[in-house]
Parts: C-alpha cells; structure tokens; sequence
C-alpha cells in the first residue's frame, strides 16, 4: 500500500497533484512553496517507481508498480517524468492564456488575473504584482495575485510613487531590461531606508525576485513581477517564461485599449 511507503505529507500532496491540483494550488493550501511541492513529487515519483501524472494516479488506486523501473534509474526517471509534465503545462498555460485573450472582450481585470495565476504557478512563485509606468521612474500596482494582505495596503496606500534608482523597478526603468535578485534582503539598499525594499522585504516576506520589462514598440509600459517567499533565485528558463506572459500582458493591455476606444468612437 502507498501508505506504507509515503509519509502523510506526500500522500497528501500525490493525491492533490494526481487528482489535477497545480504546484501553486497544493503550495497554498499547504502553506509551502511550489518549488517544495515539486521536491516532494519528485520523492514521490521515485519511492511509487512512476513516470507520469497517470502511473501516479493508479499507484494511489491500487495498482502494483512496474516491474521494467529499475530502482537505480529511478531518481533519472522521476525527474525527466516531472520535467515533460511541466513543459507540458507550459505549453497548455500559454495556449489558454491566448484563448483567454482572444475572448476577453477587454475586461482587462479578468484577464490579467488569469496571466498572473498562470505565471506563478509555473514559475514556482508565490505573488506577482502588473505595475505600470508613469515615467520619471514612477510605478503603480494595477495588478495584482496571491500578495501578501499588509504589502497589498502599503500600495494601495502609495498609489503612484517615484521609485529610487538602485531598487529593482529602478534600474528596470532606467535600461529597460530584465532585473534578477536572488535575495532582496542581501542588497545594500535592504540597509537603508529604502521604502520600497523595505515594503517588498517585510510586508510582503519577498525573498528572490525577477522583474521584466513590458514594452509597447519600444515604449516601457510596465513591469511584470513575481517573487519568492524563500531564497530561491529564479533560473533562466522561469526568467524565459515570465517574459512569455510579460509580452501575453502587453498584448491584452493593447487589445483592451483598442476595444475601449472602438466603443467610445460607437455612435
């Protein structure tokens, strides 16, 4: 029996993901981090002898193991099974992401709602936050998924504020580039009175950090960022995938325009 192999928590989180539940959802039930949930699919897949979301399923239903899973190849297994089902994911996140778009009809709140869910559970994040730009390194939170009650007041608070030039949204604004910290806290500015970092660092308990540039031709129009609640820095294929739905972000806010002043011009 499984039971006899699995300890509570993984039994808990093998049936949750067998059943369809994603990383982000399990994660948040749980109270971990995604990229725990992963750890622990990955042990799970390795003690059950499974390659697959399916096996896995059958595993928790009875099923005996396959005798052709040799145990010294299983630890390769598991993770090459993990890693198909997640570029699976990907594929299928990004196909609804378009749909979604495509039948928004510019309700532009449900839409971006539904690009950050999909960001942070792939990206094995925790919130995310759409702001857009002002110019003269001003920002506003417009958007925003999973953050934290106390740092989602400090911006409600803040509305449109100037941010400094060594925070992340800072030094995106001034080079238009993809901006990585592994640790937020180990930044000489988390020492000063940065308000910003601070806000990002306590009220939102942030950790590691990526900020992409949303751009509208050559035009800064915002910024998508997601964060990590430990000290996970985020790997340069999360950092592919979160521009992926940066640039599916732009697209909506482009088509939400469009649609708004095509309604406006209606007689």
């Amino acid at each position: 029996m499984t039971h006899d192999i699995l300890s509570p928590r993984e039994t808990e989180i093998a049936s949750a993901y067998a059943r369809g539940d994603t990383y982000q959802a399990i994660a948040g039930r749980l109270g971990i981090a995604p990229s725990t949930v992963r750890t622990h699919l990955a042990t799970i897949y390795r003690k059950l002898d499974v390659s697959s979301k399916l096996e896995l399923h059958a595993r928790l239903s009875g099923a005996s193991p396959d005798p052709e899973v040799r145990t010294d190849h299983a630890a390769i297994v598991s993770e090459l099974a993990l890693s198909l089902e997640e570029a699976l994911r990907r594929e299928k996140a990004l196909g609804e992401v378009l749909r979604i778009i495509s039948r928004s009809d510019g309700e532009i709140d449900k839409v971006m709602s539904a690009i950050l869910g999909f960001a942070l559970d792939l990206c094995e994040a925790e919130f995310g936050i759409l702001f857009d730009y002002h110019g003269d390194r001003r920002f506003s939170a417009s958007h925003i998924r999973g953050i934290p009650d106390a740092f989602r007041d400090w911006l409600d608070a803040q509305g449109t504020f100037a941010v400094s030039p060594q925070t992340g949204l800072g030094r995106l604004a001034a080079g238009h580039g993809i901006v990585a910290i592994p640790d937020v806290r180990a930044e000489e500015i988390f020492h000063g009175d940065d308000p910003l970092r601070y806000a990002t660092a306590f009220h939102g308990g942030a950790r590691s950090f990526v900020a992409i540039p949303m751009m509208s031709s050559d035009r800064l129009v915002g910024a998508f960022t997601i964060y990590r609640q430990n000290v996970r820095p985020f790997t340069e294929q999360a950092t592919t995938l979160a521009q992926c739905f940066a640039d599916q972000s732009v697209i909506a806010l482009d088509n939400a325009r469009m649609i708004s002043a095509l309604r406006a011009g209606t007689p």
